[in-house]
């Protein structure tokens, strides 16, 4: 996803602060405007940035007044919103929001949006950005519906423009199950811990100027004790304790403490001021059978380090853990944790050093407890804990705090986690790009595709060694702490990514061509929207036969749908490429793969967390593809390169559990598993991997990514030559050498398309 996307969906994610002043305002007449008095801002609305939003009594659509989003290409952000909030105390199917909108001269898109949020996270939004309302367009009536969600406490919604232009928005309504939402079932809402303690609503109250060695250890040590209490204890497992407000109700004696007794004493005290413990009616055991990773809690009998007092305590709370939890839970059917009643806290005012220890401490402990993958980080989690404690505590601002949660993030060496609500500050920053699609070939960074639009002299198989005068190595050495990805592969493939990207305005590129080296004078441009995620397979239609005796098909394409067309016409050829340089398009694991075996084939097996025992992961039993007819019989051909990553990788591990099938290509990005969000102080969130996938022996997937059988790379020289060098290898492997050579001439001669296609 794009800068400006996410930078979008940041805002959405939950930075919006509480609605005030139109409690007392019908809904009916705030969604058509008519209680406007003065063309300033919406009454009853809020939003912003500032100056970009009016009311206007000129151009309406019904009555005397709208709202208009008015953006210049100077305007501050990248996007504004109209936006209004109201609680979900109502029950029902679906939500509709539907109104009237005119846009002027929208250079990326204009819409409604819609939101539902639960208590530490959104659940579900549309913003109408796929449709890519753009241009000078008249008075229309646009449409946009969520299911309503059981978990989701507060709908947001609003009118939305990114980049510059107008657009007016009028006569709204919003609808449940197609009538008024007035009319809607009302339903009491349950109220938990979280909505009785306000304490620290307007802020920790604490600040901080440096941290000593004797702090930043008293620090590490509540960290480690508060996670723990906060997965083990009875009485926050059973919801009973605002756990971050605990946090910050303790911090200021750990803080003011001058030496380790001092802090355990008031931990002592802490842990005290919770009751006794409850002894569990049924205790939980830890399970030693099927157990691939076992929780690390050895720390909680080191007496020379918490005193004996503290230790037993800890240690008679891990015996009468209840095996219940309030603030995790594991996903129906499938078992990533979701992390509930997790506030986001997105009104805070920078610096509080008590809500981003907070921010460390949630994260820290998440990937203690609940990440999959923590055996092979290859990082002293410890260790990381101490090193980041001054960084995120002393952060001076919003956008200090983000990048270093970046860098915090990174350490985890999981491409699904980033600081996802806040790409626009990670490096390199702007709103531009030189639009050429850069990859990593024979390790540099390598045209791979020069559109019409790059107003620059750029040619395929060029390799860019410097940007104004920088040469690229350093960049890549400069940014790196930035980008978290699983391997090697897939941290040069997010740079390349991003590597063009800068203020709006020329720039100088060095070009390697051959042997010569020439200066080539580019122009960064607006980075496109919608963005399309390159991928590197053959264009045109999902499908097509290559030959008589070949088939293909690009997974980035594929319609689940039309899985069994896609068999019965290749049928009848020696050999099938499916092409997974990619993302899937629909998830087409059974669909397609159960028509590729003959018997019940596994192919995946999975850990999961345990709620009972957090840290423990458990081996489930190896998945099946179920043999369904018609079988395609023919040899199987599977490409993969770095674009191969999640849902891609998993679809490649079902579909070689076919007979005789083989991978062709190189390294995949090494992230796989469903994703699990967390949702961070200020409003951020990340992701994480959320279950372990391995296949059916054991072997990990994880930052190894998907093991070709036939390894297969592009090279400068065949970028230059237009060839596609990795379907070139897939073909070899169906046709042998000298059958292979006369259609690789005309792949290469661009006489594709005359093959047969399949819609």
């Amino acid at each position: 996803m794009r800068k400006a996307n996410l930078a979008i969906l940041c805002f959405l994610l939950g930075s919006l602060g509480p609605c005030s002043g139109a409690e007392d305002r019908a809904l009916s007449q705030l969604l058509s405007f008519e209680g406007q008095r003065d063309p300033g801002f919406p009454q009853g609305w809020y939003g912003g940035p500032p100056g970009t939003i009016f009311a206007d009594n000129q151009i309406v659509h019904g009555g005397n007044w709208s709202a208009r989003v008015d953006r210049q290409a100077d305007s501050p952000q990248t996007f504004s919103t109209l936006t209004y909030a109201i609680p979900l105390n109502f029950t029902g199917h679906q939500i509709e929001f539907r109104g009237f909108l005119r846009t002027e001269n929208v250079s990326e898109f204009a819409g409604l949006w819609l939101r539902e949020d639960a208590d530490s996270s959104m659940v579900a939004l549309d913003n109408m950005q796929a449709r890519h309302l753009h241009g000078t367009t008249p008075w229309t009536e646009h449409r946009i519906t969520l299911p309503l969600e059981g978990k989701a406490k507060k709908l947001f919604f609003g009118v939305l423009l990114a980049g510059s232009g107008r657009t007016w928005a009028d006569d709204l309504v919003l609808l449940v199950d197609g009538k008024p939402i007035a009319d809607a079932p009302k339903i009491e809402q349950l109220l938990t811990v979280l909505d009785k303690d306000h304490d620290f609503d307007a802020g920790s109250r604490i600040t901080l100027a440096q941290l000593t060695p004797t702090q930043i250890g008293n620090l590490a040590t509540l960290a480690k004790i508060w996670g723990f209490l906060k997965y083990h204890h009875a009485r926050i497992t059973a919801g009973e304790r605002h756990w971050d407000y605990d946090l910050l109700r303790i911090l200021p004696a750990i803080l003011a403490a001058t030496d380790r007794p001092t802090a355990t004493s008031a931990l002592l005290k802490w842990i005290d001021a919770l009751g006794d413990t409850l002894p569990c009616v049924s205790c939980v055991q830890l399970p030693e059978t099927d157990l691939q990773m076992r929780p690390d809690i050895r720390w909680i009998s080191d007496a020379a380090v918490l005193g004996k007092p503290l230790a037993l305590r800890l240690q008679d709370t891990y015996r009468n853990r209840s095996g219940k939890q309030f603030y995790v839970s594991l996903a129906e059917n499938i078992g990533n944790p979701s992390f509930d009643h997790e506030p986001t806290y997105g009104s805070l005012k920078w610096p509080d050093a008590g809500f981003q220890i907070l921010g460390l401490f949630r994260f820290w402990n998440a990937i203690e407890y609940w990440y999959p993958y923590r055996d092979i980080m290859e990082e002293n989690w410890d260790a990381v804990l101490r090193e980041f404690l001054p960084k995120i505590a002393l952060a001076q601002d919003a956008k200090q705090y983000q990048l270093v949660l970046m860098t915090l993030i990174a350490r985890v060496h999981d491409s699904h986690a980033n600081l996802w609500s806040s790409l626009a500050l990670r490096p390199p920053i702007g709103e531009c790009e030189v639009p050429v699609d850069l990859r990593v070939v024979e390790g540099a960074f390598v045209v791979a595709r020069s559109p019409t639009n790059a107003k620059a002299a750029f040619e395929p198989g060029d390799v860019i060694t410097k940007l104004d005068g920088v040469p690229l190595t350093k960049l890549t050495g400069d940014w790196k702490l930035y980008y978290g990805e699983s391997n090697q592969t897939a941290l040069l493939r997010d740079i390349a990514l991003a590597m063009t990207h800068g203020a709006c305005r020329p720039l100088e590129i060095v070009v390697r061509r051959g042997s010569k080296e020439s200066l080539v004078k580019a122009e960064r441009i607006p980075v496109q929207q919608p963005y399309k995620y390159p991928t590197h397979d053959l264009p045109g239609l999902a499908f097509r036969l290559l030959s008589p005796d070949v088939a293909y098909l690009k997974l980035s394409a594929v319609k689940s749908a039309d899985a069994v067309q896609y068999v019965s016409e290749a049928a009848h050829t020696k050999g099938w490429i499916i092409d997974i340089r990619n993302y899937p398009a629909e998830f087409v694991v059974f669909a397609l793969g159960s028509h590729l075996v003959g018997k019940e084939s596994p192919f995946a097996r999975f850990t999961i967390g345990d709620l009972a025992n957090p840290g423990a992961f458990d081996w489930t039993k190896p998945l099946q593809l179920p043999p369904q007819d018609p079988r395609y019989q023919g040899k199987i051909v599977l490409l993969v390169d770095e674009r191969s990553q999640s849902q891609s990788e998993y679809t490649a591990m079902a579909f070689r559990a076919a007979p005789g099938a083989i991978v062709v290509g190189s390294a995949t990005a090494g992230a796989d598993g469903n994703v699990s969000t967390i949702s961070l102080p200020g409003g951020f969130s990340t992701m994480i991997s959320g279950i372990g996938v391995f296949y059916p022996d054991k072997r990990p997937t994880q930052r190894v990514g998907i093991v070709a059988d036939v390894p297969a790379q592009p090279t400068i020289a065949g970028i230059r030559a237009g060839r596609d060098e990795v379907l070139e290898v897939g073909l070899r492997q169906i046709l042998g050498a000298e059958k292979a050579a006369a259609l690789i001439e005309t792949l290469s001669t661009g006489n594709i398309d005359n093959a047969r296609q399949l819609k």
